[in-house]
């Protein structure tokens, strides 16, 4: 069974405002949550003689599928601090607490910047995955894809509507605003897995979302 790995945790961005309430535990787990969950549909379409999922469908929609259930990971080891919204409903959580308030989760492939429908301001969690082999080994470049989610990062910041433009990448999911580069960027690193990043990234020289 895969887990999210706690050594990836930045331990030292976990800080928030008082409206806001994300643990290291809530974000490993919403990460291993969607591990298990497409590990378990990638099991059975291959005891029917079928490709994993993400060899099913394209990569917008796995995309898709991908925050739909981090998302749900997220609210369901939130303790009982948020929950999910209405489907196509913005923020994607919303909280019980009510002095807490809503995140939005969007999703990525490799170096891609996440996505939504419009620029709307709030509070924002962001994944971002690549495609390893089962193993969760690595190797950069289109035509070296794999078959299994690994997310590599995980990234949080309050965004404005000056922070988007608007764009379309493939292997997002067919959405217009786009978070801009350098406040993409500025965002806090809360995930990082070094073991598949798609970027070049040393100690001496990091990625420029490494914070």
């Amino acid at each position: 069974m895969r887990i999210a790995q706690k050594s990836n945790i930045m331990e030292r961005n976990f800080y928030f405002s008082n409206d806001v309430f994300i643990t290291p535990t809530m974000l490993l787990d919403s990460i291993s949550h969607c591990y298990n969950t497409l590990d378990m549909i990638d099991s059975n379409l291959i005891a029917n003689g079928s490709p994993k999922v993400s060899q099913l469908i394209e990569l917008a929609n796995l995309s898709s599928i991908v925050g739909n259930l981090l998302g749900a990971g997220f609210a369901q080891y939130s303790n009982g601090l948020y929950e999910r919204n209405k489907p196509h409903t913005y923020p994607d959580i919303i909280p019980i607490e009510p002095n807490l308030a809503g995140i939005e989760i969007k999703t990525a492939l490799e170096t891609n910047s996440p996505k939504g429908h419009q620029p709307k301001e709030g509070y924002y969690i962001t994944y971002r995955y690549v495609l390893t082999n089962e193993n969760g080994e690595f190797l950069k470049g289109t035509k070296n894809r794999g078959d299994t989610v690994t997310i590599w990062e995980v990234k949080f910041g309050y965004l404005y509507s000056h922070d988007f433009s608007c764009s379309n990448t493939e292997g997002d999911s067919g959405k217009t605003a786009v978070i801009k580069t350098d406040s993409f960027n500025k965002m806090q690193l809360l995930y990082f897995d070094e073991s598949c990043i798609p970027y070049k990234h040393t100690n001496n020289t990091p990625y420029k979302g490494y914070n």
